[in-house]
């Protein structure tokens, strides 16, 4: 994890390996932002010159590196693109500081210490410039190199290893503060693209049972890990559906993190499919080869009980993850059969790819005889979200308006694009069967809306819901951008934790 320090130094006195400052989009050209006044200087009041001769134009993410000229004590200056300048009196918006870190950060790896001086208004802003920078230096690199060990450089470039915030008072409450939590955020995060990234030879249900339990006892977290025979032997026909046709069994790990003066409870239920093939129902070539991440929602659950626990939030907050590896075997559920689910419902299946609704119905059952507060789901759930909305945008469905209001605001104020979807009663009718209580597909247009109703049918009766589908932003395969790294992206973890944050405050609208 990349070292975070608050620093009062001048830009012009900080000894580093480079020095960020941030350059807008002007009406007449880039101009250059505030945290920036002591670099502007260095180049005689022509630094937006020269990045506009550089061919910059202050678009966001972008990045020009330029020689430091003589009066700083640093030899790299680079400038990040902030996007359109803020109208008059109005602060550069904190996504826009967030991704604009977070482009550095990547831009500057292999370097040791980097020095950031962007605008920073508020303490607000501190945790965005922290987050971005943290987040934009993350770096999966645990199967690389391997080869090359005792090489002179072997391996790849290592993430950039300190951020100094310049203008981040260490003295002051709200800014250290806001550090902090930053910090927090940022390596629960990592920790999930960590486990998404992680090939699925060596991250088992077993395996990821395992560091779940391994993580919950060193913060605290009680943990309870039911196995194969337990789920049998407790009636789980949804996950034990799923997860027979591998020989690598199903679990259902329940976490616990509670605080003595907590009024409210938060249950948190992740989608845990640690390969995907689609079972008897074979996803067709060229859809399997990034379907180790089917478990991103149980790592963004896994991370928001962690970072809840960190913070030392007052709520309490359940975590559950249902996890399975789905596979085509002798043994495996067929098109066709019938499961009894842990609610005592009966499923008939008509594809076996459509398993992530089958093991977050044993979850949600369990975690409604709790009786929480609130329960959130979340889930790389359906194709059909990611067609809706896109590869970057989850989409929010839930019983209660005012709830799911209330997710879309936070998501968006932590940086996670979302919109929110309707549970259109009509489209229940397609999952009527004339076998079982319920089958576990339905109408194919609106397949995002169809799973999220056969997911309420296994809610119980008077508590809120949520079920988050991040089909779409879950895992990129495209070319970074901002914080977002290629692969495993964590998304989720910042908007449950910040609905947890809201929750402890009484903050929720």
């Amino acid at each position: 994890m990349t070292a975070l320090t608050l620093s009062t130094a001048g830009a012009a006195t900080l000894r580093a390996d480079a020095l960020v400052v941030g350059v807008a989009k002007g009406p007449k050209g880039p101009v250059v932002a505030a945290g920036a006044e002591a670099v502007d200087k260095a180049f005689d009041g022509k630094l937006g010159t020269v990045l506009e001769a550089l061919g910059a134009s202050g678009a966001e993410g972008e990045i020009t590196k330029l020689p430091a000229p003589a009066g700083l004590k640093v030899p790299v200056v680079l400038a990040v693109g902030l996007g359109s300048v803020p109208d008059t009196d109005e602060s550069y918006d904190e996504e826009a500081l967030r991704r604009a870190s977070g482009a550095a950060a990547r831009a500057l790896h292999g370097t040791k210490k980097a020095a950031f001086a962007l605008p920073l208004d508020d303490a607000s802003a501190v945790t965005a410039v922290a987050e971005g920078a943290l987040l934009g230096a993350y770096a999966f690199t645990a199967y690389q190199g391997g080869e090359k060990k005792g090489a002179k450089n072997s391996g790849p470039k290592q993430p950039l290893a300190e951020v100094a915030l310049l203008g981040a008072k260490p003295r002051d409450k709200e800014h250290k503060a806001a550090a902090e939590r930053a910090v927090v955020v940022a390596a629960e995060v990592n920790i999930a693209r960590d486990l998404i990234n992680t090939p699925p030879n060596d991250l088992t249900p077993e395996a990821f049972a395992a560091v779940a339990s391994a993580t919950a006892k060193e913060n605290g977290i009680k943990v309870q890990v039911l196995d194969e025979k337990a789920l049998l032997k407790g009636g789980y026909g949804g996950i034990m559906g799923v997860g027979k046709g591998s020989e690598n069994p199903p679990r259902l790990v329940k976490l616990s993190y509670t605080h003595a003066k907590a009024e409210k409870t938060l249950a948190f239920v992740g989608k845990g499919i640690t390969y995907d093939s689609g079972g008897i129902s074979l996803k067709p070539a060229g859809h399997n080869e990034t379907m180790k991440c089917d478990m991103s929602g149980a790592a963004a659950v896994f991370a928001a009980v962690v970072a809840a626990a960190k913070l030392g939030l007052q709520v309490n907050v359940t975590g559950w993850l249902a996890l399975a590896e789905n596979m085509p075997s002798g043994s495996a559920t067929r098109p066709g059969d019938v499961l009894r689910m842990y609610s005592g419902k009966t499923v008939e299946v008509l594809n076996t790819d459509a398993e992530g609704r089958l093991v977050l119905g044993d979850a949600l059952t369990k975690a409604s005889e709790e009786n929480p507060d609130a329960i959130v789901d979340v889930a790389t759930l359906t194709g059909a979200m990611v067609l809706a909305l896109g590869n970057r945008t989850f989409g929010i469905m839930a019983n209660d308006d005012a709830f799911r209001t209330s997710i879309h605001e936070i998501a968006e104020e932590v940086g996670e694009a979302s919109w929110p979807m309707p549970l259109p009663a009509d489209l229940r009718k397609g999952m009527d069967s004339p076998t079982a209580d319920i089958a576990n597909m339905g109408e194919r247009m609106g397949g995002g809306l169809v799973a999220g109703l056969f997911l309420q049918e296994f809610v119980g009766e008077g508590i809120t819901w949520a079920h988050l589908d991040i089909a779409g932003p879950a895992f990129h395969e495209g070319a970074p951008y901002g914080y977002t790294p290629k692969g495993g992206t964590g998304s989720a973890v910042r908007t449950l934790v910040r609905l947890a944050e809201r929750t402890a405050t009484g903050d929720l609208g």
